[in-house]
């Protein structure tokens, strides 16, 4: 009987002792500690990505920059082979011929505002001096009020007559006389 109290005694502490030996895993601490571990490494991967996100955005921004910036540089050098506008003998009136030239212009600066222009009027030889400085600056206000209808804004914008003192040509022929009566668009 003290033999059946043992082997029943036995028959239920065996498996106790197996699911005690069985139950020896990580503590609450460790599974703890290791929850802590992965959510550190899930979060320095995602701030990870996040960064390399951002790295890519500013990057991508700076690519389409640089594209502007070269775009409008291409630009104001197409423009700079046409910034002379010419005027009839005694006239500040802009030819409707040079309209498209000023359109180009004005559209350059309205999607470049930081751009500033310098307007210089210029005159032929014929006139007095102070005649023909008036009338340079009538012919470079002439081109800046087309630029400033077009939408330019005028603190982009002013003028300066040199009336006869800078000529595009020498001469006292009626192609020099021509060629000297101009509003050239200087960019600053």
């Amino acid at each position: 009987m003290q033999m059946n109290k043992f082997m029943r005694s036995l028959v239920i502490a065996l498996p106790v002792v197996t699911l005690m030996a069985c139950s020896s895993g990580p503590s609450e601490e460790e599974l703890a500690a290791e929850r802590n571990r992965v959510a550190q490494e899930q979060a320095e991967a995602e701030r990870s990505a996040r960064e390399a996100e951002q790295a890519r955005v500013q990057a991508e921004a700076a690519q389409r920059m640089q594209r502007a910036e070269q775009t409008a540089q291409r630009e104001l050098e197409a423009l700079k082979n046409e910034q002379t506008v010419y005027f009839d003998f005694d006239r500040s009136t802009v030819k409707a011929e040079f309209y498209p030239v000023l359109d180009k212009h004005a559209a350059f600066l309205v999607q470049n505002p930081s751009q500033r222009v310098v307007i210089e009027g210029h005159t032929d030889s014929r006139g007095t001096p102070e005649y023909n400085i008036a009338l340079g600056e009538r012919r470079a206000k002439s081109v800046e009020t087309y630029l400033m209808n077009a939408g330019v804004s005028s603190s982009q914008v002013s003028v300066v007559s040199y009336g006869e003192e800078k000529p595009a040509v020498m001469g006292a022929t009626e192609y020099a006389f021509a060629q000297n009566r101009r509003g050239v668009v200087v960019y600053q």
